[in-house]
């Protein structure tokens, strides 16, 4: 059922972060937090108003810890409105092929209107790992982000424990909320062979993905 619309959680961050540092690679920019931009629920990188960092930490903050305020701050730092960013989003989601997923948070949290297939997630994963640096930044278990404003230093630990458990993983992606499940992307190379792993909603996604790759 891999063309089955559902529910994504935090794998849309796969597509945001993307986008984020496909904007970084034009002008990796300082953005300054806003209020409104970490107006949101669930997991988060901690940031709060005020604080400077770059569009290329803000990914980190997604892929690393997915953080819901990091993913609010780059839509809105480069959309302008998150209606616009998630225009982008589908936007880049057709030009991969992307047949069954729309995109309304750029977070993941739970929406009718926001969806994706477990085949169309591995497209956008193939395309995101051609990436360098999301490549190199899914297959960190930890990565230290330097803020501008406090000047401080924060470690993130990658909530993909797949990391740990399984030699050949190279990232990517954990999600969930109470109405997706657990969803995971994963991907490993062994041998100069790449593959992509993808389960929404499965209770044991870790050892599943283990088996599947």
């Amino acid at each position: 059922n891999e063309h089955d619309r559902l529910p994504i959680a935090s794998t849309t961050k796969i597509m945001t972060s993307l986008l984020t540092l496909e904007a970084a690679e034009a002008n990796n920019r300082v953005i300054t937090v806003t209020p409104e931009m970490i107006r949101v629920e669930g997991s988060s990188m901690g940031l709060r108003a005020g604080d400077k960092l770059t569009l290329y930490d803000l990914a980190v903050g997604m892929l690393m810890v997915s953080g819901n305020d990091a993913a609010n701050t780059a839509a809105l730092s480069i959309g302008g409105t998150i209606e616009n960013f998630a225009a982008m989003m589908n936007a880049k989601a057709a030009s991969l092929g992307m047949k069954d997923t729309h995109y309304v948070t750029p977070s993941g949290l739970d929406d009718k209107e926001h969806y994706s297939s477990a085949y169309d997630l591995a497209l956008l994963t193939r395309a995101a790992l051609q990436n360098t640096q999301f490549a190199n930044i899914v297959r960190q278990k930890s990565i230290q982000v330097h803020f501008l404003n406090p000047n401080m230093t924060h470690s993130y630990g990658n909530h993909n424990k797949l990391l740990s458990f399984y030699q050949y993983c190279t990232g990517v992606k954990t999600g969930f909320t109470k109405k997706s499940g657990r969803c995971l992307v994963s991907s490993a190379e062994k041998d100069g062979v790449r593959l992509i792993a993808v389960t929404l909603n499965a209770p044991n996604d870790w050892e599943d993905h283990e088996k599947l790759l």
